[in-house]
């Protein structure tokens, strides 16, 4: 087997950006597309890391993203603030509002971000990290491609819905967690397809409803919610929260309106920031310590913490480099070389 070859953080983030440079998208809007890509790939999260160029550039060369969008911010001074995308990609909008973000929640206890018209791609993890960074608690969340059966159901109508809360810690990593409401996400059961590997029982079903471990059936069937009828109702409230209650697409109108799968989702999302000393500030007690009370308790029993296993990897990529194989660089050469050409049908 070839060795993998190495490449640093900051050298992998200037060729990743300069790949969407080159396909047309603004330097602005490809730095922040670019550094939530490296981040995955840094942070061992393949799914989400530079497996996610090429699903990208093919919604460029569909047209189904503006490449030169610009964010615009909507702020009537109140607790909810509209960015709108504009049809460009989530990331670009999430970082032009976070400054203003931050502080209407520091000013107010709770501010809510409403993303509208962006095309969604990445994991929510580097959201609430940023607000963190902030000293603020924070809750992200969007609706996706309706590929999940409801429990009890077996046509899919949810999507496979993220949701990611984040929690400031002194002198550490936030904690964090993010994951799909489904069993697994979506980009997994594609890696499995692609290694030719079977899911695990319990990921999906077929078409006709019928349990199945062929990645193939998987995709053609419906994907399943994690903890049946629980993880179904947490997937319906990330549905009606970042979806109906603002106005924006749910999962089965953002499949209808890209017209397939083969696309990336466009539809909108929500981010809710929370400051913890405005809420305990008549307490007399200082959340975060409060707070670290139960996390170290947590690792007290030898229980891991969420995001600790990317934490670790993130440490280890930054000191020794980022492994890729020869595939992926090769993949990288074909796209920093003729940009749009490898995947415009």
């Amino acid at each position: 087997m070839a060795e993998p070859h190495v490449i640093s953080y900051e050298a992998l983030l200037a060729r990743v950006q300069t790949i969407f440079e080159r396909a047309g998208v603004r330097p602005e809007s490809a730095q922040a597309v670019a550094r939530v890509i490296v981040a995955g790939e840094r942070d061992n999260c393949k799914s989400h890391g530079i497996y996610r160029i090429e699903g990208c550039l093919r919604v460029l060369a569909a047209g189904k993203v503006s490449p030169d969008a610009e964010p615009e911010i909507h702020d009537a001074g109140k607790s909810v603030i509209e960015v709108d995308a504009r049809g460009g990609f989530s990331n670009p909008a999430f970082y032009a509002a976070k400054d203003l973000l931050a502080e209407r929640a520091r000013e107010t206890g709770l501010a809510a971000l409403v993303i509208r018209d962006c095309l969604h791609f990445s994991a929510l993890w580097h959201d609430v990290e940023a607000l963190a960074e902030e000293g603020l608690a924070s809750l992200s969340m969007c609706p996706s491609y309706s590929f999940v059966a409801p429990a009890g159901g077996k046509e899919p109508l949810l999507g496979t819905n993220p949701i990611a809360f984040g929690w400031p810690r002194p002198g550490a990593h936030p904690y964090v967690f993010d994951f799909a409401t489904s069993v697994a996400a979506r980009g997994e059961i594609e890696l499995h397809r692609r290694a030719g590997k079977p899911i695990p029982e319990g990921w999906a079903v077929d078409r006709e409803g019928n349990p199945t471990t062929d990645p193939d059936a998987a995709l053609d069937g419906a994907m399943l919610t994690f903890g049946g009828h629980k993880g179904s109702a947490i997937s319906t409230m990330v549905e009606l929260l970042s979806g109906a209650m603002l106005g924006e697409f749910m999962s089965k109108e953002a499949l209808d309106f890209m017209g397939g799968t083969d696309l990336l989702p466009r539809h909108g999302a929500l981010v809710l920031a929370l400051d913890p000393q405005s809420f305990a500030a008549r307490s007399g007690r200082d959340p975060i310590v409060e707070g670290e009370k139960l996390l170290t308790a947590i690792g007290a029993q030898g229980a891991r913490l969420p995001s600790e296993r990317r934490f670790e990897a993130r440490r280890k990529a930054m000191a020794e480099g980022i492994a890729l194989s020869a595939a992926e660089m090769a993949q990288l050469d074909r796209f920093e070389a003729s940009g749009l050409a490898p995947v415009d049908a």
